[in-house]
C-alpha cells in the first residue's frame, strides 16, 4: 500500500486524524480512535480548533456553511444542508461553523452575508457561495466546483 492509495480522514467525534484506504472510503470506515463512523451523512459542527483539524489534515474536500442561530434563511437552508451531506460524503466532509460561536473565522475569510458556503480542497478555498440553497443546488454546486 501506498501514500497515495490512502486519504486522511478525521474523524468528526473525536477529531483524530485516520489513515483510510481509497478503496474503502465507501465501506463505512471507523474512526481508529473512537471507533465511531468516519462518515455519518450528517454535517458537522466545529469549532475553532476542530475547523483547523478538518481544514488542515483532512484529505477529502471540505464544504462549510458558515452560519447563525438567528438567520431566518441559515435555518431554512439546514435540512437542505443535512441532505446534501447524505449525498456527499464519503467524497466530501459537511460542516457548519456558528459565526456567533467562532467570531474569528468569519473574519478571517471575509463572511459578510450568511449562509455563505465555501468549499475547501487542500486546505485552500476553491469556491464560495453567498444565499440560501436546496439540497439538490447544494449538491450540484459542490460537485460542479470540487
Amino acid at each position: 500500500m501506498t501514500a497515495s492509495d490512502t486519504l486522511h480522514i478525521v474523524c468528526p467525534h473525536c477529531h483524530t486524524t485516520n489513515r483510510v484506504r481509497r478503496d474503502q472510503l465507501g465501506a463505512a470506515p471507523d474512526c481508529g480512535s473512537c471507533h465511531k463512523a468516519l462518515f455519518t451523512g450528517q454535517s458537522v459542527a466545529l469549532d475553532a480548533a476542530s475547523f483547523e483539524r478538518h481544514l488542515g489534515r483532512s484529505q477529502v474536500p471540505l464544504l462549510v456553511d458558515f452560519w447563525a442561530p438567528w438567520c431566518g434563511p441559515c435555518r431554512q437552508m439546514a435540512p437542505g444542508f443535512e441532505q446534501a451531506a447524505a449525498q456527499l460524503e464519503p467524497g466530501m466532509r459537511l460542516a457548519k461553523v456558528d459565526t456567533e460561536a467562532v467570531p474569528a473565522l468569519a473574519g478571517r475569510y471575509g463572511i459578510r452575508s450568511i449562509p455563505t458556503l465555501i468549499l475547501f480542497k487542500d486546505g485552500r478555498e476553491v469556491a464560495r457561495q453567498a444565499g440560501a440553497m436546496g439540497a439538490a443546488d447544494i449538491v450540484r454546486w459542490a460537485r460542479s466546483a470540487g
